[in-house]
């Protein structure tokens, strides 16, 4: 949001892109890992780094497509945003699953529709980059 607030804003810097992505790309790591291990299973665990290795490879295909195309693509369904925003109801449904006592763990369930979502979203910008990059070539 700083990032897109900054280009919106005409506050952009030369070092702008750096100290926004950055640290975006560690807290996907820092945030999805954690939520893995926190449903306690080996499946949610590795759900965890799934969704972390992924979220890093769906800011990877934007950035590489920037830089051959010019323009960002931030379609979803799991971009940062939706990503977060799931994070977002996952805890929730965590602290409501403790309070009411329930056996169920949605840790694991959350991370895998995230993970489903970041391979949706990989897969669609790989399309649109693909296609891009053929209407560009055509004279």
């Amino acid at each position: 949001m700083d990032g897109m607030l900054a280009v919106e804003g005409g506050l952009k810097s030369p070092t702008g892109e750096l100290f926004n992505e950055l640290p975006d790309r560690i807290d996907d790591v820092l945030i999805l890992v954690p939520l893995g291990y926190a449903g306690g299973s080996d499946w949610s665990i590795a759900l965890g780094w799934v969704a972390a290795c992924g979220a890093v490879g769906t800011a990877y295909l934007r950035a590489f497509g920037a830089s051959l195309t010019g323009h960002n693509d931030f379609r979803g369904p799991m971009a940062k945003p939706h990503r977060m925003a799931a994070v977002t109801l996952i805890c929730i449904a965590m602290a409501a699953l403790d309070l009411t006592k329930h056996a169920w763990s949605a840790e694991p369930w959350g991370l895998a529709v995230i993970t489903a979502g970041i391979a949706i979203t990989c897969w669609r910008r790989i399309l649109h980059l693909t296609g891009s990059l053929k209407h560009a070539e055509t004279p």
